[in-house]
C-alpha cells in the first residue's frame, strides 16, 4: 500500500476525535511514521504500527462533503461520517441526515420553521430519496409503505435524554394525522395529537441534558381503516421513572403535572386544593430552580385541560385527577417526628399537609395517621402491629406516594385508550415507539440498567433488519452474496434475561425474605464471570460491569431489590380503597391488579392490545406480587413481537452539546452517540460489503468524461459502463455489475472522481495552453506592429524636418529677392502717381463740367417718362381691378346658386326617377338622333369627298402660282413679309411683358400668402405650446393634490376586495367540502339501510312518447330550414351569410333531404314497377285518380297567379336596380334589403294561402277515391306501419307520384274504415301527413327560389355600384373640363351606356323568348294529360257523388314566430334534467353552439316566467343545481365534464344577468334580445346561488388540473434534462434505492406538462368557456407549477446546482413562449413564476464578493430572507472546480437582509388558490336561434 504526496487523510484528536490532515511525502510499504500538514499548517509527523500496518482514514474528495445520505460517501468510516454530520449541521443548518435506512437527527435547540403544513404537503406522496432529509420523509415512506404492501409499519426513535425524541415522534405523528385525517366527523386525528400534551404533563421532566425529557417509554398504535384514514390509536407505556416523584437531583424537576397545578392554584377552583407556589413542597423543591425558562407552566396547563376535555375525560374526572395529583405534594410535605428511642415516629395531628391529604383522597384521618408510622407483621399464629424508625416511615411515605402516581398514570392511559379506540375493524396500523436511549451516568441503578436492556434488544432487531435488507438488495440485483460479519449482541442479552442470568438471580434474590443487594451482586461474580459481557470492578464488591453493544456500563447495586419489589404497605392500601371518592377507591381495587400475560392473543394479529406496563399492586400476603423486572421483560417481548411483525423505520437522535446551546457541535458527544445508536454499525455492514451502488444512465452521465470516442458508439450503455470499468479498475472484486446497477467497493467512488477529475484537469490544462499560447501570439503580433508603426513614423518626422530645412532656405531666397525688387517698384509707383494725379485732377475738372450739364437734362426727361406712365397704369390696374372683382362676384353667385341646385337635384330621388321614366323616351330618341346623324354622316361624307376634290385642284392651282412668283421676284412681296414680322414682333413683346406682369403679381400674391400661412403656423404652434402647459399644470396639480391619495385608496380597496373575495371562495369550497361529508354521510347510511331490490327506469316514456299521432312540424327537423330563412330575414343577407350557425344548419339540413330524396326515390320506383304489374292486370282503373274539368281549371288559374307574381317579383327586382342606380352612396342601402324581405314575405303568405288552397283540393279527391275503393278493402294494417317515411323529407312531385302508387296498393290489400265506418280519422290522418310532407318540400324549394334570388340580387347590386363608381369617376373627370368638352363628352358617355343597355335588353329578350318556347311545349303536355285525365274523371263521376267527402280537413297554420321560449309538462322535469344534466355527455355536443344546456335550460325559465309559475321556475333552477352537484360529484377526476358544467353554469349565470331586465346588464343587447327578458320574476337569490356553485365548480376543476400535473411537475422542471448534457449527477446513497420508488421510470419531460395544458386549454376553449375564467385557470396552475417547483427546489440539496439553474430558465423560457403563443400572456401566469425565476438566477449568480451579496439582494425581491438563505445553504457543486458558498458570504446575505420584513414561512402555500372572478359576458344570440338536436332526446319540449 503506498499513498501519494497532497493525499488527505484523518488522525485521531483527543479534542476534536478525528483531525484531518495532508500528506507532505509520497509514503511507500514499511515507512514507520507518516510526513502530515494540519489544516492549521503545523507539520506533523504521526508514526505507524508496522505490524497492524494500521494506516490513517482516507478523506472524501469535497465534493462528497454535505451528502444527505452517509452511505454516498466513498469512504465508510466514523471520521467521514463525524464530518458529514458536522458539515451539514454548522454551515447548513441541515438537523437530519440518512444513514442508510436510519434517518440521523440532531437537536438544534432552536425552533426551526421546517415542520409547517406546507413542509407537510410537499413531503406527501415524494419518495424517500428525492427530498431532503426530514422526519415526514420516514413518516411518508412508512405511510406509503403501508398502502402499498398492506403490511403495519413501526417507527422506532430513540436516543439519549435531551436528543429530541418526544419532538421526532410528535412530528411524526402530526403528519399522520395531517396526511391520513379521518374521514368521519370523530377528529380522531386531534384526539391522537391531544394527547401528546396530557403525556408530557404526567410522564415529562426537566433533566440536566433536557428541559423536557420523557421519563417513560411509549409506543403509540396509530390504526387506519381500509382507505388509510385515521380511525383510533392505542398507546403501550414502559418503565415509568416513579423516584422521580419523591427525588430530583440537583437542577431537575418532578414532572410538569406538579408545577403546572401550583402556577394554577390562583384560580377559584382549586382553591379546595390549598395548593401555593411550587417552592413550598419537598416534592417539587428537591432540585432547585422550579421554573423553566421560556416555559409558562399556567399556560401549558390550560393547554392539557383543553386536551383532556378533547379526549372526553368530565370535569369531575378533571377535578378528581388534580385533587389526586395535589395530596401527593401535600403527602410529601407531611412532618414526621422521630421519639427518643429512634425505632418509632409520630404525625402530629395538626398537620395541614396531612389533613389537606386526608381530605383530598376521602380517607380517615386518624387511620392514615397511624398506619404512616406503623406496620402489620402476619405470622402463622398471630398479626403483630410494629412500630417503624424515621427512615422507614419515609421510605413508606415515599413508597405511597409513588404507588399512588403510578396508579394514576396507568388510570390516564387507559382512558386515552378508551377515548382513541373505536369500534371499527382496523386494516392496518403504524406504530410509533418513543423510547429512552442507551444511558450511562456516574452512579447507575435498576432503571439504567432496564434502559439500556431495552436498547439491547432494540439493537439486536435493528441490526438483523439491516443485515437483511442488505441481503434482499444483493438478491435482488443478483450479486453474489458473501456472508457480512456482523456484531450480534445475542450474549449480553442472554446474560440479562436467560436462566439465571441476571434478572432471573435477581427475582431470586428478591423471595428471600432477608436477601440483600450485597449478596445478589456476590450471586452475580459467582455466576458470570467467566461471560464476556460481565465483568467485576477492581475496587468495588457491590458493583458489576456489563460490556453493552455501545460501551461499557458500571451498575451499583444498592436499591436494586428494593426498586425490583416495588414494596408498598398493605394497610396503607387498604385506607385508600375505603376512600369515599369513586376514581380514588377504583385506583387500587383488585380487578385492576392482575396483568395478564396473554393480552396480544385474543384477536388478530395485525392488532395488538394495548396496556400500561405500570407495576401491579400486591393482592395479599400470600399470593407472590410479580416483579418489576419480570414485568418489564414481559412487555418488552411483547414489543419485540410487534416490532418483528411490522416493517421498522428508524430514526436516531443526537443531542449535539450538553449545554443546550443552539446549533454548537461537540465531536465527542456525537461519537459517542453515534457508537450508542447503532449508526456506525450500520456504516460498517455496509462499507463490509458494497456500499456504493450507481444506476447505469447515472454512472455513463457521470463518468462519460471517461470513455474513449470509439466505446461511445456503442448504444448500450451498460456494455460500455462495462468496458469502461474492466479498463480503469484492474481489481474485479471491486466492483460487481448488478441487474439495474453497478456496485462498488469502498472507495473506489474516490478514485473514478479522482480519474474524472484529472481528465477535467488535463483538458483544462490543454484548453489554458492552448489559449495562453493564442493570448501571446496576437501579442508578439500587436507589439510587432506597435514597432513598424513607430518606425515609420519617426522616419516621416526625420524626413520632413529635413525637408522643412530646405524649403526655409530657398524661402530665404525668394523672399530677399522679392523684397529688392519691391524697394525698386515703390521708388518708381511714387514718381509716376505723383504725375498721373495731376493728369487726373486736370482732366477731372473739365469733364465734371460737361456732366453736371448732361446730367441736369436727362433727369427732367427721366421725371416726366415715369410721372407719365407712373398715371397710365395707376388708371389701368384701377379700372381692371374693379372688373374682376365683379367678374369674381357674378361668377361666385351664379356658382352657389348651380351648386345648390345640383345638390338638391342629385339628392331627389324623385328627380333620378323622373330622368329614369323618360329614359326609354329618350333612348328612343337618342336613336333616332343616332340614325339622322347617320344619315348625315352620309351626306357630309359625299361632300367631303367633293371638297377635298376641289381643295386639292386650288392647292394644284396655287402651286403653280407660287412657282411663278418665285421665278419674278419683286420688291412688294418682301416689303410684305418685313412688315409682317415687325408686326408679329411687337405683339410677342407686349405677350411677353404681360407675362412678366402676371408673374410678378402671382410671386407677389404667393408670397404674401406664405408669410401669411407662416405667421398662423407660428401662432398655431404657439397656441399649442400654451395649451400644453396649462394641460401639464392642471395636470401635476391635480396629480399632486389627489393622485398619491386616489392610488393608494385604490389599492387598499381592491386588496380589501382581493381578501373579501378569498374569504368568500373559502367559505364557498369549505361549503362544498361540507356537502360532500354530508353527501358521504347520508350514502353511507342509504347502503347500511337499503334492502336489495330493484328499481324501475323510466325510460318508457320516450316510446310512449313517440307515438304521438300527431307530429310536429316545428321540431327539430322541419324547423331547420325555416330557422334558417327567418334569421336571413332577421338578420339580413349580409350578416347571414357570415353566420356560421346557420350555415352549418341549412348544409346539415341538405345532406339529409338529398339522402331522403334517395331512398324515396328508390322506393318510388319500386312501387311504380310494383303499381305497372298490378295496372296490367286491372286494366283502365289505374286512371281513375285523376282530377276532374274543375281541378283543371283551380290548376290553370294557379299557375297563372303565379306567372303574375312571378312578374311581380321581376318588377320588384327592377325597382330595386333603379333604385340602386340612382343611389349616390357607395354602400347597398338597407332599405332596399328591408324592401325586398317584405315583399318577399307577403308573395310568401300569398303563396301559403294558394298552397291550401291546392292542398284542400287535393284532400277531396283523395277522400273521393278512398271512399269509392274503401267497400272493397280490409282493414288490415296500422296506418304508421304503411308509411315508413312519413315524417321525413319529400319533394312535392315525388309525394303526389308515392301517394297516388299508395293509393292503387291500399285500393287492394288495406281499408281505412277501422276507424270508424265512413274512414274519415283514417283519411284525416293520412291527409295531414301528406300536408306536411307536401309543406315541408314546398318550403324546401321556395327557401331554395328565395337563396337564389338574394343571391341574384346581390349581384345586380354589385354591377350597379360599380357602374355608379365609374359614374362618379367619369363625373369628376368631366368637372375638369371646358363647358363644351363637358357636353361633348356627356354625350359620348350617355351613348355608349345606351349602346350597352340595348345590348342587354336584347339578350334579356332572347332568353324570355326561349322560356316562352319552352313554357308552351310543357303547357301543351300539361294540356294533354289534364285532357286525359277529364276522360278518365268522367268514367268513374257516377261512383263519385255516392261518396263525397260530407267535411273537410283543415290544415292548421304554423307559428309565424318562434319566441325562444320551451315549454314543458311539470311531469316531464325529471325527464329534462335527466336528458340535460345528469346523463348529459359533453361529446354528444361537439358539432353544436357551445354552452347549448344553458340555453334550453334559460328557455325553459322563460316560459315559467312567461307563464308566471313561480313553483315551476324554483323546481326547475333547485334540479338543475342539484343535478348538475350530482354529475360533478360522479365526475369529481373528469375534467372535460367539469369544464363543460362550468361553462353551463356561467353561461346560464350570464343567460340570468343578460335578461335580468336590469339596465346595467342589457347596453349590448339587441331589440330582439330585449324581448326575451324575465318579466314576473326577480332571480338575484338564484344568482347567487349559481356564481357560488360556479366557484365550486372551478376550485374543483383548479383540483382536477392540478392533480394531473402535480406528478409531472417536479420531473419535468428540475430532473429532466431538457438542455443535453449539461446536468451532471452526484453519487447518490441507499435513499435512492428506496423502497417506495416503483421499478418503472416515472420521469416527465417539459413536453408533457405541455402538452398536458394544450390539451386543457382545447377543452375548455371547445366548450365556450369564458376567455377571462381561462386566463385565470392557467394563472393558477402556473403558480402551482412555481410552487411545487420551489418548494422542491428548497428541500432538495441535490436539484441546487448551477446546471439546474440553467435547465429551470430554459423551461420557464418555454412555457412563456407556450403562454405567447396561446395569448395567455396577459393573464398574469408570468408574474406568478418570478419567485422560481429568482431563484434559477440565484443558483447562476457568483457568490463570492460584496458586490455580489448586494446583486442578489436587489435580484431576489420576490423570495424571501429564509428562501435565499436556504437556496444558499443548499447549493452544491457537481463539480470540484465549482466552490461552495462560504458560511461568512450566507452572513453577509442575511446581514443585508435584516431590514426586510418577511413572512416567516419558508415554502411557497401550494394549495393557495387565487380568488376567482366571473366578468359578465353577454351572448349574440338570440333564443329563437337555437337548434335543439335530436340526439338530446327533448322531443317533449314545446318551441312556443
Amino acid at each position: 500500500v503506498s499513498l501519494g504526496e497532497c493525499t488527505r487523510v484523518w488522525i485521531p484528536d483527543p479534542d476534536e476525535v478525528w483531525r484531518s490532515a495532508e500528506l507532505t511525502k509520497d509514503y511507500k510499504e514499511g515507512d514507520k511514521s507518516l510526513q502530515l500538514r494540519l489544516e492549521d499548517e503545523t507539520i506533523l509527523e504521526y508514526p505507524i504500527d508496522v505490524q497492524r500496518n494500521q494506516l490513517p482514514f482516507l478523506r472524501n474528495p469535497d465534493i462528497l462533503v454535505g451528502e444527505n445520505d452517509l452511505t454516498a460517501l466513498s469512504y465508510l468510516h466514523e471520521p467521514a461520517v463525524l464530518h458529514n454530520l458536522k458539515v451539514r449541521f454548522l454551515e447548513s443548518n441541515h438537523i437530519y441526515t440518512y444513514c442508510g435506512i436510519v434517518l440521523v437527527a440532531i437537536n438544534p435547540y432552536e425552533q426551526l420553521p421546517i415542520y409547517g403544513q406546507d413542509v407537510i404537503y410537499a413531503y406527501s406522496g415524494q419518495n424517500m430519496g428525492d427530498m431532503d432529509p426530514h422526519i415526514f420523509a420516514v413518516a411518508e415512506e412508512a405511510y406509503k409503505q403501508m398502502a402499498r404492501d398492506e403490511k403495519n409499519q413501526s417507527i422506532i426513535v430513540s436516543g439519549e435524554s435531551g436528543a429530541g425524541k418526544t419532538v421526532s415522534a410528535k412530528y411524526a405523528m402530526r403528519y399522520f394525522a395531517t396526511v391520513g385525517g379521518s374521514a368521519s366527523e370523530t377528529n380522531i386525528e386531534e384526539k391522537v395529537l391531544a394527547s401528546s400534551p396530557i403525556m408530557e404533563a404526567i410522564g415529562n421532566a426537566k433533566t440536566t441534558r433536557n428541559d423536557n425529557s420523557s421519563r417513560f417509554g411509549k409506543y403509540i398504535q396509530i390504526g387506519f381503516d381500509k382507505r388509510y384514514h385515521i380511525i383510533g390509536a392505542n398507546m403501550r407505556t414502559y418503565l415509568l421513572e416513579k423516584s422521580r416523584v419523591v427525588f430530583q437531583a440537583d437542577d431537575e424537576r418532578n414532572y410538569h403535572i406538579f408545577y403546572q397545578l401550583c402556577a394554577a392554584s390562583r384560580l377559584p377552583e382549586f382553591k379546595e386544593l390549598a395548593l401555593t407556589s411550587a417552592e413550598d413542597f419537598f416534592y417539587t423543591s428537591q432540585g432547585g430552580d422550579t421554573s423553566i425558562e421560556g416555559v409558562d407552566d399556567a399556560e401549558d396547563f390550560e393547554k392539557t385541560r383543553q386536551a383532556f376535555t378533547l379526549l372526553g375525560v368530565k370535569e369531575s374526572h378533571q377535578m378528581s385527577i388534580f385533587k389526586i395529583i395535589a395530596s401527593i405534594l401535600h403527602l410529601g410535605s407531611v412532618a414526621i417526628q422521630a421519639e427518643r428511642d429512634g425505632d418509632s415516629c409520630s404525625i402530629s395531628p395538626q398537620d395541614v399537609y396531612l389533613s389537606n391529604f386526608c381530605r383530598l383522597l376521602g380517607v380517615e384521618h386518624s387511620q392514615m395517621e397511624h398506619w404512616l408510622c406503623h406496620r402489620k407483621l402476619v405470622t402463622t399464629s398471630e398479626t403483630y402491629v410494629k412500630t417503624m424508625s424515621l427512615q422507614q416511615v419515609i421510605n413508606a411515605r415515599n413508597a405511597l406516594a409513588k404507588h399512588i402516581y403510578a396508579q394514576l398514570f396507568g388510570w390516564i392511559v387507559e382512558h386515552i385508550n378508551k377515548a382513541l379506540h373505536t369500534s371499527l375493524k382496523q386494516h392496518s396500523f403504524i406504530g410509533v415507539l418513543d423510547i429512552y436511549g442507551f444511558e450511562t451516568f456516574e452512579v447507575n441503578s435498576f432503571e439504567q440498567f432496564c434502559i439500556n436492556y431495552a436498547n439491547e434488544k432494540l439493537q439486536q432487531q435493528f441490526n438483523s433488519h439491516v443485515f437483511k435488507l442488505e441481503q434482499e438488495e444483493y438478491m435482488k440485483e443478483q450479486i453474489p452474496w458473501t456472508l457480512i460479519d456482523f456484531y450480534d449482541n445475542q450474549p449480553c442479552i442472554d446474560l440479562i434475561e436467560a436462566k439465571l442470568g441476571i434478572l432471573d438471580l435477581l427475582d431470586e434474590e428478591c423471595k428471600v425474605p432477608k436477601g440483600t443487594d450485597q449478596n445478589w451482586a456476590q450471586k452475580l461474580y459467582d455466576r458470570h464471570s467467566s461471560s464476556q459481557h460481565f465483568q467485576k470492578p477492581r475496587m468495588s464488591n457491590t458493583a458489576f460491569i456489563i460490556v453493552h453493544f455501545a460501551d461499557k456500563v458500571e451498575y451499583l447495586s444498592d436499591g436494586f431489590l428494593e426498586k425490583n419489589r416495588d414494596t408498598v404497605y398493605e394497610e396503607q392500601i387498604n385506607i385508600l380503597k375505603a376512600s369515599k371518592f369513586p376514581l380514588v377507591a377504583d385506583l387500587f381495587h383488585d380487578d385492576k391488579d392482575p396483568v395478564p400475560a396473554t393480552t396480544p392473543g385474543k384477536g388478530s394479529s395485525s392488532k395488538i392490545s394495548v396496556r400500561s406496563a405500570r407495576p401491579p399492586m400486591k393482592v395479599s400476603n400470600k399470593e407472590h406480587k410479580k416483579t418489576v423486572g419480570h414485568q418489564f421483560r414481559t412487555s418488552l417481548h411483547l414489543l419485540m413481537e410487534t416490532l418483528n411483525a411490522t416493517t421498522p423505520h428508524y430514526v436516531r437522535c443526537i443531542k449535539p452539546n450538553d449545554e443546550k446551546l443552539p446549533f454548537h457541535f461537540d465531536p465527542k458527544r456525537a461519537v459517542q452517540q453515534l457508537r450508542a445508536c447503532g449508526v456506525l454499525e450500520t456504516i460498517r455492514i455496509s462499507a463490509a460489503g458494497y456500499p456504493s451502488r450507481w444506476a447505469y444512465h447515472d454512472f455513463f452521465n457521470r463518468y462519460r468524461v471517461l470513455v474513449k470516442k470509439r466505446e461511445l458508439a456503442n448504444t448500450d450503455k451498460k456494455a460500455i459502463c462495462r468496458s469502461v470499468l474492466e479498463n480503469l479498475i484492474k481489481d474485479p472484486d471491486k466492483f460487481q455489475f448488478g441487474r439495474t446497477k453497478i456496485f462498488f467497493r469502498a472507495g473506489q467512488v474516490a478514485y473514478l472522481e479522482k480519474l474524472r477529475a484529472d481528465k477535467f484537469r488535463t483538458a483544462t490544462i490543454m484548453i489554458q495552453k492552448t489559449v495562453r499560447g493564442w493570448l501571446q501570439k496576437v501579442k508578439y503580433r500587436r507589439l510587432k506592429g506597435a514597432t513598424l508603426t513607430l518606425q515609420r513614423y519617426c522616419r516621416g518626422h526625420l524626413a520632413r524636418r529635413l525637408a522643412e530645412h530646405l524649403r526655409r532656405i530657398r524661402a530665404a531666397v525668394v523672399l530677399q529677392k522679392h523684397y529688392r525688387m519691391q524697394r525698386a517698384r515703390q521708388a518708381y509707383q511714387r514718381v509716376r502717381r505723383a504725375a498721373v494725379v495731376i493728369q487726373a485732377f486736370t482732366r477731372a475738372m473739365f469733364v465734371r463740367r460737361t456732366y453736371r450739364q448732361v446730367l441736369m437734362e436727362h433727369k427732367a426727361t427721366t421725371i416726366q417718362k415715369h410721372v407719365r406712365g407712373w398715371m397710365a397704369r395707376r388708371r389701368f390696374q384701377r379700372l381692371r381691378d374693379a372688373a374682376i372683382v365683379i367678374q369674381c362676384a357674378f361668377r361666385m353667385l351664379k356658382a352657389r346658386r348651380e351648386l345648390k341646385a345640383l345638390r338638391i337635384e342629385a339628392r331627389s330621388a324623385e328627380h333620378l326617377k323622373r330622368l329614369n321614366v323618360g329614359m326609354e323616351n329618350k333612348v328612343v330618341q337618342l336613336q333616332r338622333k343616332i340614325d339622322e346623324q347617320n344619315k348625315e354622316f352620309k351626306t357630309l361624307s359625299e361632300q367631303l369627298s367633293v371638297t377635298t376634290s376641289t381643295y386639292t385642284m386650288e392647292v394644284e392651282r396655287l402651286k403653280k402660282e407660287l412657282v411663278h412668283y418665285q421665278q419674278s421676284p419683286g420688291e412688294d412681296t418682301s416689303l410684305r413679309l418685313q412688315e409682317e414680322v415687325e408686326s408679329l414682333r411687337t405683339e410677342l413683346q407686349r405677350a411677353h411683358s404681360e407675362r412678366k406682369i402676371l408673374e410678378d403679381a402671382h410671386s407677389r400674391e404667393k408670397d404674401e400668402l406664405r408669410k401669411r400661412v407662416a405667421d398662423l403656423e407660428q401662432e398655431n404652434a404657439l397656441l399649442k405650446d400654451e395649451k400644453e402647459q396649462l394641460n401639464n399644470q392642471i395636470l401635476c396639480q391635480s396629480k399632486d393634490e389627489f393622485a398619491q391619495n386616489s392610488v393608494k385608496e385604490n389599492l387598499l380597496m381592491k386588496k380589501e376586495l382581493e381578501e373579501e373575495r378569498s374569504r368568500y371562495q373559502n367559505l364557498v369550497k369549505e361549503y362544498s367540502q361540507l356537502e360532500q361529508r354530508y353527501d358521504n354521510l347520508r350514502d353511507e347510511m342509504t347502503i347500511i339501510k337499503q334492502t336489495p331490490g330493484h328499481r324501475r327506469n323510466p325510460s318508457n316514456q320516450s316510446s310512449l312518447e313517440s307515438d304521438s299521432n300527431y307530429p310536429s312540424i316545428s321540431t327539430s327537423e322541419i324547423g331547420d330550414t325555416e330557422d334558417a330563412l327567418q334569421q336571413v330575414e332577421e338578420i339580413g343577407l349580409e350578416k347571414a351569410a357570415m353566420d356560421m350557425t346557420v350555415f352549418l344548419k341549412l348544409q346539415k339540413r341538405v345532406r339529409e333531404l338529398e339522402q331522403e330524396r334517395k331512398k324515396l326515390q328508390v322506393q318510388l320506383e319500386k312501387r311504380e314497377q310494383q303499381d305497372s304489374k298490378k295496372v296490367q292486370g286491372e286494366g283502365p282503373r289505374a286512371g281513375s285518380n285523376g282530377s276532374g274539368p274543375w281541378a283543371v281549371f283551380q290548376r290553370q288559374e294557379l299557375e297563372s297567379e303565379n306567372k303574375k307574381l312571378k312578374n311581380d317579383l321581376n318588377e320588384l327586382r327592377k325597382a330595386v336596380a333603379d333604385q340602386a342606380t340612382q343611389n349616390n352612396s357607395s354602400h347597398g342601402s338597407p332599405d332596399s334589403y328591408s324592401l325586398l324581405l317584405n315583399q318577399l314575405k307577403l308573395a310568401h303568405e300569398e303563396l301559403e294561402v294558394r298552397k291550401e288552397e291546392v292542398l284542400i283540393l287535393r284532400t277531396q279527391i283523395v277522400s273521393a277515391d278512398q271512399r269509392r275503393l274503401g267497400r272493397n278493402a280490409e282493414p288490415n294494417i296500422n296506418a304508421r306501419s304503411s308509411w315508413p317515411n312519413s315524417e321525413k323529407h319529400v319533394d312535392q312531385e315525388d309525394a303526389i307520384e308515392a301517394y297516388h302508387g299508395v293509393c292503387q296498393t291500399n285500393s287492394k290489400t288495406e281499408d281505412w274504415g277501422y276507424l270508424n265506418e265512413d274512414g274519415e280519422l283514417g283519411l284525416a290522418y293520412q291527409g295531414l301527413k301528406q300536408v306536411a310532407r307536401l309543406l315541408e318540400a314546398q318550403l324546401q324549394a321556395q327557401s331554395l327560389e328565395h337563396e337564389e334570388e338574394v343571391e341574384h340580387l346581390k349581384a345586380q347590386l354589385e354591377a350597379l355600384k360599380e357602374e355608379m363608381d365609374k359614374q362618379q369617376q367619369t363625373f369628376c373627370q368631366t368637372l375638369l373640363l371646358s363647358p363644351e368638352a363637358q357636353v361633348e363628352f356627356g354625350v359620348q358617355q350617355e351613348m355608349s351606356r345606351l349602346t350597352n343597355e340595348n345590348l342587354d335588353l336584347k339578350e334579356l329578350v332572347e332568353k324570355l323568348e326561349k322560356n316562352e318556347r319552352k313554357l308552351k311545349k310543357q303547357l301543351k303536355i300539361y294540356m294533354k294529360k289534364a285532357q286525359d285525365l277529364e276522360a278518365a274523371q268522367a268514367l268513374a263521376q257516377s261512383e263519385r257523388k255516392r261518396h263525397e267527402l260530407n267535411r273537410q280537413v283543415t290544415v292548421q297554420r304554423k307559428e309565424k314566430d318562434f319566441q325562444g321560449m320551451l315549454e314543458y309538462h311539470k311531469e316531464d322535469e325529471a325527464l329534462l334534467i335527466r336528458n340535460l344534466v345528469t346523463d348529459l355527455k359533453p361529446q354528444m355536443l361537439s358539432g353544436t353552439v357551445p354552452c347549448l344546456p344553458a340555453y334550453i335550460l334559460y328557455m325553459c325559465i322563460r316560459h315559467a316566467d312567461y307563464t308566471n309559475d313561480d313553483l315551476k321556475v324554483h323546481s326547475l333552477l333547485t334540479s338543475t343545481i342539484n343535478g348538475i352537484k350530482k354529475v360533478l360529484k360522479k365526475h369529481n377526476d373528469d375534467f372535460e365534464m367539469t369544464s363543460f358544467w362550468l361553462s353551463n353554469t356561467c353561461r346560464l349565470l350570464h343567460c340570468l344577468k343578460q335578461y335580468s331586465g336590469d339596465e346595467g346588464f342589457m347596453t349590448q343587447n339587441t331589440a330582439k334580445q330585449n324581448e326575451h327578458c324575465l318579466k314576473n320574476f326577480d332571480l338575484t337569490e338564484y344568482r347567487q346561488v349559481l356564481s357560488d356553485l360556479s366557484i365550486q365548480i372551478y376550485q374543483q376543476l383548479i383540483k382536477i388540473a392540478e392533480g394531473v400535473l402535480q406528478p409531472m411537475i417536479v420531473s419535468a422542471m428540475l430532473e429532466n434534462e431538457s438542455i443535453q448534457g449539461l446536468s451532471g449527477v452526484k453519487p447518490t446513497g441507499y435513499r435512492k434505492r428506496s423502497s417506495s420508488m416503483a421499478d418503472g421510470d416515472n420521469s416527465y419531460c417539459l413536453e408533457a406538462i405541455i402538452r398536458q395544458m394544450n390539451a386543457f386549454h382545447t377543452v375548455m376553449c371547445d366548450q365556450g368557456l369564458d376567455p377571462e375564467i381561462i386566463l385565470q385557470v392557467f394563472k393558477q396552475l402556473f403558480y402551482m407549477i412555481n410552487a411545487v417547483t420551489l418548494n422542491n427546489l428548497l428541500l432538495r440539496k441535490d436539484v441546487c446546482s448551477w446546471s439546474t439553474g440553467m435547465q429551470l430558465r430554459y423551461n420557464i423560457s418555454q412555457l412563456e413562449e407556450w403562454l405567447r403563443g396561446r395569448n395567455l400572456h396577459q393573464s398574469g401566469a408570468v408574474q406568478t413564476m418570478e419567485p422560481l425565476i429568482q431563484a434559477a438566477q440565484l443558483l447562476q449568480l457568483k457568490k463570492k464578493t460584496q458586490e455580489d451579496a448586494e446583486a442578489i439582494c436587489s435580484l431576489c425581491t420576490s423570495l424571501s430572507t429564509q428562501q435565499i438563505v436556504k437556496i444558499l445553504n443548499l447549493y452544491t457543486p457537481l463539480n470540484e472546480f465549482e466552490e461552495r458558498v462560504t458560511v461568512a458570504f450566507i452572513r453577509t446575505i442575511q446581514a443585508q437582509l435584516q431590514e426586510r420584513n418577511d413572512p416567516q414561512q419558508l415554502l411557497l402555500d401550494a394549495k393557495h388558490m387565487f380568488p376567482v372572478l366571473f366578468p359578465f359576458n353577454p351572448s349574440s344570440l338570440t333564443m329563437d336561434s337555437i337548434h335543439i338536436p335530436a340526439c338530446l332526446n327533448l322531443e317533449f319540449l314545446n318551441e312556443v
